[in-house]
């Protein structure tokens, strides 16, 4: 059709439509606005109760028992609660769904008060019983079904190292639980968000069907799932503390894409936007209409190197990819300064962390001369997987790749990049598929177990360890670490087993960034934090 016809036809149509919507008027507005528009109408016009974050990759799941990934707590800490909560911003231990506890003094018993009077979304009642039945149901599970319960308490019920021993209701406000042997990080663990009490009514009707419609006690209650879209939540009526929340509706909107995202925010389709790229930072900053977010940093992007494929079963190329590969060019290129190289698999911020190691110099020579004694003077073949979504410790996997890909090129290695969609890489790369992927890791309560143990010990292989790296030396400084109560002594067991992390190379550790978000000038009571979880029950527009 030439362009004469199309707009005489667009003008017709445009007349007819402007026709059809005066006789409607009068009727309610079912199509043909946003969430935005229609939450405005219902307020007057006048206040805007409806916040609209996006995001970079949708989440994998709703219940956040059964992942190990940012994007599903993005969400599920808005509706359900753990017994303990973290600080506003930083993982100190506050009262949660627990108002009070007390832990014995060996260390093996802790006992929780819990709140009363608050319901499930469903009208079930929250109590001692609920808990009981929640734990019960994770421990009786298995490392598929929930890897994070495996991850931080060392098995299921009848594992030799499960270190959970009972879980018992005292009366309908009082929990028991039991360990068999101390964890020094056991209050902070059950403070993540993976450990939210669920409506046992809900789970009850089977994993699968819970995982898209989760029931908690949190601020907000789910509406829908739209994948790879939107995710909707709304207002809590009920919700057991006074005030809270300030929003009606919160949607979740997947924009995979950093620039679309950013445009997003700039033309006012978005309120909130995760995963600002540092390059745009000052862009926002420079904006009016806009606000910058500052993440507290504790994560930590690196190279993972499945140990159990050739040739990375052999240290000296684990070795080698680190010499080979150019840290600071990384940064410079893509973090605009609000990053630091990785020396260990943690970031400086957590205690025990190893000052006197210091990261693999870029030396392509001494990468070479690694490959050599490993038997590949001539180079080799291997795979590169590239995030598909931006992350808090990696802007842009794709981009930070594609210099991984040209460095490796330098020292006789041929990497192809390949990449999946981001649930699909992720479970691959769990079971071990990938050669070398890209990953990172926010910390989840602030405690070294938290990176070492849990992203690097033989307990977690086929959960949260994708390297399937094991050593005997490491995984007894963990176990230790992990009874000791004396801080300092469990800082130095981390500390020797940085070092051995360091020689052994598993990884190739990248970068600790400054994650940022953009916000419209009007939102009031974001607070981010450290974890990647952000509550959203003070959050309002002004």
């Amino acid at each position: 059709m030439r362009k004469g016809k199309l707009w005489s036809f667009a003008l017709i149509m445009l007349l007819v439509l402007s026709t059809a919507l005066a006789a409607c008027s009068g009727g309610d507005d079912k199509e043909g606005s946003s969430d935005k528009d229609k939450d405005a109408a219902d307020t007057g016009g006048n206040e805007n109760k409806t916040l609209v974050f996006g995001r970079g990759g949708d989440s994998t799941s709703l219940d956040p028992s059964r992942v190990t990934e940012g994007e599903t707590f993005k969400v599920t800490v808005n509706l359900f609660e753990t017994l303990l909560n973290f600080g506003e911003q930083d993982t100190t231990v506050q009262p949660g769904l627990a108002k009070e506890w007390e832990p014995s003094e060996d260390g093996l018993t802790y006992t929780f008060q819990l709140e009363e009077g608050v319901k499930f979304h469903d009208g079930t009642d929250f109590n001692a019983d609920a808990v009981v039945k929640n734990f019960e149901r994770w421990a009786n599970g298995d490392a598929d079904t929930f890897p994070y319960y495996n991850s931080m308490f060392g098995g299921f019920k009848d594992d030799e190292n499960h270190i959970i021993e009972s879980v018992t209701a005292d009366g309908d406000y009082t929990v028991v639980i039991k360990l068999k042997r101390p964890q020094a990080p056991f209050l902070k663990n059950i403070a993540m968000s993976m450990f939210a009490i669920s409506s046992p009514t809900a789970f009850e009707k089977g994993d699968d069907e819970y995982e898209r419609n989760p029931v908690g006690t949190g601020p907000f209650k789910f509406v829908e799932w739209k994948p790879n879209e939107t995710i909707t939540i709304e207002k809590n009526e009920d919700y057991w503390q006074d005030g809270l929340p300030k929003l009606d509706k919160v949607i979740f909107k997947s924009i995979p894409d950093n620039s679309a995202r950013l445009n997003s925010l700039l033309s006012g389709e978005i309120d909130l936007a995760d995963g600002i790229n540092p390059a745009d930072g000052a862009k926002i900053e420079d904006n009016d209409k806009l606000q910058l977010f500052e993440r507290p940093s504790m994560n930590i992007g690196y190279l993972g190197l499945t140990v159990t494929r050739e040739p990375f079963d052999k240290k000296e190329v684990r070795q080698a990819l680190n010499y080979a590969i150019d840290k600071q060019t990384i940064i410079d290129s893509f973090f605009e300064g609000r990053a630091e190289i990785a020396n260990n698999p943690m970031p400086p911020s957590i205690s025990g962390y190893n000052e006197d190691i210091e990261a693999y110099p870029y030396d392509p020579e001494k990468a070479k001369e690694l490959l050599k004694q490993a038997g590949l003077e001539d180079g080799f073949e291997m795979e590169l997987w590239a995030m598909p979504v931006p992350r808090p410790y990696m802007p842009d996997g794709t981009k930070v790749a594609e210099v991984i890909q040209s460095n490796l090129a330098d020292v006789g290695i041929k990497a192809k990049i390949v990449s999946y969609e981001w649930a699909t890489y992720l479970d691959k790369a769990e079971k071990g598929d990938a050669d070398a992927f890209m990953l990172g890791w926010t910390g989840d309560n602030g405690d070294a177990d938290n990176f070492l143990y849990v992203l690097l010990d033989e307990d977690n292989i086929g959960s949260n360890n994708y390297t399937y790296f094991k050593n005997d030396e490491t995984h007894k400084l963990f176990l230790e670490a992990q009874t000791e109560i004396d801080e300092d002594k469990r800082n130095e067991l981390y500390k020797q087993a940085q070092e051995i992390l360091h020689e052994e190379a598993p990884w190739v550790p990248l970068a600790h960034s400054i994650p940022l978000l953009g916000g419209v000038k009007e939102l009031t009571g974001f607070v981010p934090h450290p974890t990647g979880s952000d509550l959203l029950s003070n959050v309002e527009f002004k």
